[in-house]
């Protein structure tokens, strides 16, 4: 794995969302909690929604167009069929890494 670092936890609110931008494309980050960070893909494959912009809540996201919810430890959409694409990530003295190795092989966005 070849770890990226991506930003500090503390960039992203508690129970909020951010894109980031990288070599290979953006990708949603989701902190559910105080110490925990969620990456995935940030577009809803039921119509595309930007999921950085849903409600964050437990361990899911709730895309702002359908209200479809995604399970960030999964990628599964939650009583629908469909899922996103979800991606390595550690956390390392308050920093964020993503692994790159992982998102060279997604789909393109």
């Amino acid at each position: 794995m070849t770890w990226m670092d991506v930003g500090h936890i503390n960039d992203i609110p508690l129970r909020g969302a951010r894109i980031v931008k990288t070599p290979l494309g953006c990708v949603g980050l989701f902190r559910t909690d105080v110490a925990e960070v969620h990456a995935a893909s940030n577009s809803c494959p039921h119509k595309g929604g930007p999921l950085s912009e849903g409600i964050v809540h437990g361990q899911k996201v709730t895309c702002p167009l359908h209200n479809w919810v995604f399970d960030l430890t999964t990628g599964a959409a939650v009583g629908e069929e469909g899922r996103i694409d979800i991606y390595p990530v550690r956390l390392e003295a308050g920093r964020i890494l993503l692994d790159g190795t992982a998102l060279g092989k997604r789909s393109a966005a």
